[in-house]
């Protein structure tokens, strides 16, 4: 079941889709495959709560350097 009818930004037709999410925490970013309702028109995506609280709980791992349990992917580099 969508969480909306229509996107509450523009009214567009929401559609489901796996998209990719970026998450920071501190030095570290990770980078997840999730499920997300996405506006066809404006792009906006909509997250169900249990997605949202699993976001939240990577962040604080994360922020608190505890990523013994992710797998590397790459590295990341600033440019100056």
């Amino acid at each position: 079941m969508e969480p909306f009818d229509k996107c509450p930004i523009c009214g567009g037709e929401l559609v489901e889709k796996e998209v990719e999410k970026l998450l920071k925490g501190g030095v570290h970013v990770a980078v997840l495959k999730v499920h997300a309702y996405v506006c066809l028109q404006c792009g906006e995506r909509l997250y169900s709560a249990e997605t949202v609280k699993r976001f939240e709980q990577i962040r604080r791992k994360l922020e608190r350097q505890e990523v013994a349990e992710f797998k590397p992917v790459g590295q990341t580099f600033q440019v100056a």
